[in-house]
């Protein structure tokens, strides 16, 4: 059931102008191909301090059994004899302010484990959780060049003290300018504390989901100059890491904490390469250590687009300074990757239409997806980590099934390229599952699909286990490593004899073979391309290009 959106809040975060000291490039020529600065548009971290409790609070799903079957596309509608589970209840929100997965909590092995050299020791701050390691920095007093100017709200300290716990703090990176807003404040768009840098464009951010407390929150954020930001908005500190691209200078378009870890995190750089970096290390002109030039790609079209090069890997002995891990993925552009909820896999976006599955534990690739053409832009995974969704230029969300290892489904509807997409995770339950899509064509899209009408392999050797999220990927190992080439493949494993090795490249499926799914809702919500989604229990939210 869809029922009524309306406009609730419309809030307009200026977009701050190109920095005095920046002189607009005079381009004479009207077809010349000069490349302007990257910009992200309007990205939002949504940050809850404390749990809010919703314990009688439950996960809605479509009903395909009762009248409001009709309003369910025909392509997703459950046969009649399949069960129709109840609604299961949900409990508290999760430390990141949204519905419980299924898979909260489930153990998967610290990035790094079994390498004593990365182990966490930070004295006496490791006894006392609610002393949290900041940076040293203090941003409004910095005379770094980097910074522009930094305006804190006049009553920053009595604002902080009279925040909600159950209250939505809200990070927003447009162009050069940072923004952090409290939107349980009767004035929203009065923000907390506004930065603003002096020629680098943030693209990205992240929040640390396992530090944040009342009295800090660690906050990272990627520029268009390779630099990445650790800032503690609570004390206004900072910490400047990859300074001037020592490690890599190229634009980094994603960044993400690592799951359960509190000084790791990945960051995504245009060049194709994926960094772990340790917010605490001091950094260090990087060279590629000796193991990586045994794999270095075949000089062909097909392995450029296969390899992986581990440039130093997490079970280095050298972890004195940053980069922890260095993965060379791919030679395009890598637009958005996200971390599976099982915390043992990433899926990796790229702008020459390739999607990724990595096991990053192991430092592995397991398989290689093409679009039908044209880059793919956005990425999320399930609550339940069964499913994969993907948006790029295109014009299409595509769903993958993880555990069948293929395409199932390809949402039509947008106008122009996918630049967001999201699951609803109070409308998702083991079998039906609500998806938001917004694109460049200013509009936000709603899909509704169940398990029991996704297209499933036509034939398949053995037929897996349902249920079990990586029964599929476990069986993918890397084979031997010659000195040519880097490729992977994946082995089946299914006797003890010898059997000829599968390619983890997979064909792209032919449109006549794959279910289209039509949009439950279709909504025009602002008059500029949108940029980013993101699903509360009682709202949906957008920000569009121009800060909106």
């Amino acid at each position: 059931m869809i029922g009524t959106y309306v406009l609730r809040d419309d809030l307009h975060l200026a977009t701050p102008p190109p920095h005095p000291s920046e002189a607009p490039v005079h381009n004479p020529n009207p077809l010349a191909t000069t490349l302007s600065p990257p910009s992200a548009g309007t990205k939002l971290s949504l940050v809850v301090l404390s749990p809010r409790q919703q314990s009688h609070s439950r996960l809605y799903r479509v009903d395909t059994r009762n009248s409001t079957r009709s309003q369910i596309p025909p392509s997703i509608q459950e046969k009649l004899d399949e069960t129709n589970s109840q609604a299961s209840d949900a409990g508290s929100h999760s430390a990141n302010g949204v519905a419980p997965s299924p898979l909260e909590g489930l153990h998967a092995p610290a990035f790094g484990e079994g390498n004593p050299l990365l182990s966490l020791v930070n004295g006496k701050d490791a006894k006392d959780p609610l002393k949290r390691r900041k940076p040293k920095s203090n941003i409004i007093k910095s005379n770094s060049s980097f910074v522009s100017r930094v305006i804190p709200h006049e009553a920053l300290s009595k604002r902080l003290q009279e925040h909600s716990p159950n209250g939505l703090y809200a990070f927003a990176n447009v162009n050069r300018a940072l923004q952090w807003l409290d939107l349980t404040s009767p004035i929203k768009e009065e923000h907390m504390t506004k930065i603003l840098f002096t020629k680098a464009h943030a693209l990205c951010h992240d929040v640390n989901r396992i530090t944040k407390g009342s009295n800090h929150i660690d906050f990272i954020m990627g520029f268009s100059t390779g630099d990445i930001i650790w800032y503690e908005p609570m004390s206004q500190k900072y910490a400047r890491i990859n300074k001037n691209g020592v490690i890599n200078g190229s634009a980094v378009s994603d960044i993400r904490w690592l799951p359960n870890s509190e000084n790791l995190f990945l960051a995504a750089h245009m060049d194709g390469s994926l960094i772990v970096y340790d917010k605490e290390k001091e950094d260090a002109l990087f060279v590629a250590e000796d193991q990586a030039t045994a794999t270095e790609p075949a000089p062909n079209e097909r392995e450029r687009k296969v390899f992986l090069t581990i440039k130093k890997s997490v079970n280095s002995k050298n972890q004195k300074t940053n980069p922890v891990a260095y993965w060379k993925v791919s030679n395009s552009k890598i637009n958005a990757f996200a971390f599976s909820p099982d915390c043992r896999h990433i899926a990796v976006l790229s702008e020459d239409g390739s999607f990724r599955i990595m096991d990053f534990l192991k430092e592995q690739l397991l398989h290689l997806y093409m679009s039908y053409y044209g880059g793919m832009i956005c990425v999320c995974w399930s609550p339940d980590g069964r499913y994969i969704v993907t948006g790029g230029q295109d014009d299409l969300v595509s769903i993958w099934s993880l555990e069948d290892s293929m395409l199932v489904a390809r949402c039509q509807g947008h106008n122009s390229w996918v630049t967001a997409v999201a699951f609803d995770p109070w409308r998702c339950d083991e079998r039906n599952y609500r998806i938001g899509s917004v694109g460049e064509d200013c509009r936000l899209l709603l899909w509704d699909f169940s398990v029991g009408m996704l297209h499933r392999p036509r034939a398949a050797s053995v037929r897996q286990q349902r249920g079990s999220i990586a029964s599929a990927t476990l069986k993918v190992q890397r084979s031997r490593t010659d000195t040519s080439t880097s490729r992977l493949r994946s082995n089946s494993n299914l006797t003890s004899a010898s059997v000829d090795e599968e390619e983890t490249v997979h064909p792209v499926e032919p449109r006549a073979r794959t279910a289209m799914l039509p949009p439950v809702m279709a909504k025009t919500v602002d008059e500029h391309p949108l940029c980013w989604l993101g699903f509360e229990e009682d709202c949906i939210i957008t920000s569009c290009n121009n800060g909106e």
